[in-house]
């Protein structure tokens, strides 16, 4: 009797340790939309660093714009045995089932940036996107108050369009009520695709005799397509555009005047909160959550960061955060 229960002590005291080394070196599977778009690359960097920093083993996947591939990144990862999973979702209506094995193998869920609908996640980090799509309707109603708008939304598929299109809207509603603002269009663009906007905005110049006052982009990969499509018709700086990401590109079309604004966030910031979430949900402690969402099937626990528009006049801020260098911004 005495010989099973010192057996079942030491099994014990063994299993007690496996938690605690789990806890103390978290196994964290980070799936990516796609790392060929250079914003996640960004990321990732972040991400991996500080969560190596506190303690913890970081395995990514990209998957490639596919949500197939994702799902089945995310079932590799959870018969990895990982602690948690940070997703990025590319579809965000489609993971209900694999989170569902996750949440089996009582592996923690983290949707970052983008929130994942009708599945049981146990938090959302992102920046506060309503409040993007504000500063963008913002800053383009401060330059047109008036005229013919056009609403470039982004995929279908991100809630993010979604919360940035409700942002925009609640800018612009009292206006277009009113009559001084009309909308002359508005369409989500596949994949956040800068051909697609650039087509969108072909289709919709061609429709109005070139008569659109402003363009609301979603981010800067739209807002680059529709400003090509401008270029075209020599209309580039004449109609404001708005984007967001601070992607190098489209800083230098705020610089040089032919994209009036992006709206910059701290991907530092959110990539190290994120992986301190992570490691705090699995050693069970308690993250500093400010807000919560309803995703379908909960309200999620969500910790909300804040973004900061980006015009020609404190696009140095940049260089400050060491987001680029001084001769990324001044470069041809």
């Amino acid at each position: 009797m005495k010989f099973k229960i010192a057996v079942a002590s030491i099994l014990l005291a063994l299993t007690s340790t496996a938690a605690l080394a789990d806890a103390k070196n978290p196994k964290i599977g980070f799936c990516i939309d796609d790392l060929r778009l250079e914003r996640w690359t960004r990321d990732r960097d972040y991400f991996v660093k500080e969560a190596e920093r506190l303690g913890a083993k970081v395995y990514v996947q990209s998957a490639d714009a596919s949500e197939q591939r994702q799902i089945s990144q995310i079932e590799n990862l959870i018969s990895r045995g990982v602690d948690v999973l940070v997703i990025v979702p590319y579809n965000a209506t489609v993971l209900n089932n694999a989170i569902r094995e996750a949440k089996k193998a009582k592996i923690k869920v983290v949707s970052y940036d983008r929130l994942i609908l009708n599945s049981d996640v146990d938090a959302y980090i992102s920046f506060d996107n309503q409040k993007v799509g504000e500063l963008q309707a913002e800053a383009i109603k401060a330059i047109k108050p008036k005229g013919n708008y056009y609403l470039l939304g982004g995929a279908p598929t991100d809630n993010n369009a979604k919360m940035l299109r409700e942002g925009q809207l609640k800018v612009l509603q009292p206006l277009i009520d009113k009559g001084d603002i009309k909308v002359v269009g508005k369409q989500w663009v596949k994949d956040w695709s800068a051909s697609e906007a650039m087509a969108i905005i072909e289709n919709a110049l061609t429709a109005n005799n070139n008569k659109i006052d402003a363009v609301v982009a979603s981010n800067d990969a739209t807002a680059g397509g529709a400003i090509q499509a401008l270029t075209a018709q020599r209309l580039q700086g004449k109609v404001p555009v708005s984007g967001q990401d601070a992607d190098l590109a489209a800083v230098k079309r705020v610089i040089a005047g032919t994209q009036a604004m992006t709206v910059y966030k701290p991907l530092k910031l959110i990539a190290t909160e994120a992986a301190k979430l992570s490691v705090q949900l699995v050693r069970n402690e308690k993250p500093a959550f400010n807000s919560q969402y309803n995703n379908g099937t909960k309200q999620v626990p969500t910790l909300l960061l804040k973004p900061i528009p980006l015009t020609k006049a404190n696009v140095q801020v940049l260089a400050d955060d060491g987001f680029y260098s001084k001769a990324q911004l001044t470069a041809n």
